[in-house]
């Protein structure tokens, strides 16, 4: 590389730690112009994991969404690029992750139908449980209904969920066992 490369080169870079700065500093129109470069490119790159043009512009509208919404805490040591291209892979690979949990429930009831296993009561109830519980979950206190979320959806320790929220693990634990009698409680009586 030429002496005249080196210094284009870093022309971008410092073009980049300028954009991002300003995007810090909650510039909507550099968030504009971050979004309008790397956009298209980064929903051809998606293309490349999932196949379906929409869920892609999902991602990576989402990607740019937590962007904005995190930007004060943005600090990137690395190429912009890298970063923007990093944060799409991560999304992609998270989404089909989740859809293959998803198809791995489907193929077990529909093998189950198969299998005569369960009838259409049973997947009723199962269904319908689920949803009854989903209901009361929403019914906890707010703070209650956080921490239990936290644990059991995002399946994080009570150590993590106490030092997200600054409080103490006692806290948490105690939150935790109201949550489940009164999920219990509300439960009992609940039969298919």
């Amino acid at each position: 590389m030429n002496k005249k490369e080196q210094e284009y080169k870093i022309t971008l870079n410092q073009q980049d730690k300028q954009l991002i700065e300003r995007v810090r500093n909650g510039e909507e129109q550099a968030f504009e112009v971050l979004f309008k470069r790397y956009y298209k490119n980064l929903c051809v790159f998606a293309l490349r994991y999932i196949p379906e043009e929409d869920v892609v512009e999902d991602l990576v509208q989402e990607m740019f969404f937590k962007l904005w919404d995190k930007r004060s805490n943005l600090f990137i040591t690395t190429s912009l690029e890298s970063y923007l291209y990093r944060s799409v892979h991560n999304l992609a690979i998270n989404f089909l992750n989740h859809e293959k949990i998803k198809r791995g429930y489907k193929d077990k009831v529909i093998q189950g139908f198969k299998n005569k296993l369960y009838n259409d009561d049973i997947a009723y109830w199962e269904f319908g449980l689920e949803e009854v519980v989903r209901k009361n979950i929403e019914e906890l206190p707010e703070r209650r209904r956080k921490i239990f979320k936290m644990s059991r959806f995002e399946e994080l320790k009570n150590h993590e969920i106490a030092e997200k929220l600054d409080v103490s693990i006692k806290t948490v634990e105690a939150q935790m066992t109201q949550a489940i009698r009164f999920l219990r409680d509300k439960l009992k009586d609940y039969t298919p």
